[in-house]
């Protein structure tokens, strides 16, 4: 009786170490990417452009970050942890507005504050954002709803477009 008692023991002690164990790791996002959301001006309705490309100015190597002919209503826009600022150009593709001198730039003021989030998921930075600039070709306004961008998945800048109709 006392050997089919130990085993009983162990095998709860075991079960127990199984059960109390993460072994998933960090499952958290990792990364604070702005999330931007594109809007009509005046609205706050979406849109999803087609003939517009975004790309990071003086990033390394390729900074196309959204292609012509791709619809979207939100794309990430990443910060640079080994910079002060990040710019962005917005070039419109279509036809009769693919001229450089009407493309708009946004550019971002931030401070990388290290964040230590867990032993399983590691350091990551947060951005907290000073000031924003951008040019008013086609723009017509953009609108931050939070200056710390974080880890969690939610938009947190808005960027107004001048449009004839419902979508450009």
């Amino acid at each position: 009786m006392k050997r089919y008692l130990f085993h009983i023991i162990c095998v709860l002690a075991g079960l127990h170490l199984i059960v109390s164990c993460s072994a998933t790791g960090c499952t958290d996002n990792q990364n604070s990417l702005p999330l931007a959301g594109f809007y009509a001006m005046g609205s706050d309705t979406k849109i999803t452009p087609d003939s517009i490309a975004v790309e990071g100015i003086g990033a390394p190597d390729d900074s196309l970050l959204l292609s012509p002919g791709t619809r979207v209503s939100q794309l990430y826009l990443p910060f640079r942890s080994n910079r002060k600022s990040t710019s962005f150009c917005i070039q419109y593709r279509e036809q009769q507005l693919n001229y450089p001198e009407l493309y708009d730039t946004l550019t971002f003021d931030y401070d990388a504050i290290p964040f230590f989030a867990s032993e399983e998921c590691g350091a990551m930075y947060h951005y907290k954002v000073t000031r924003f600039t951008y040019t008013r070709h086609l723009i017509d306004s953009v609108a931050m709803t939070d200056s710390l961008i974080t880890n969690v998945d939610r938009e947190t800048i808005k960027i107004f477009f001048r449009t004839a109709s419902e979508e450009i």
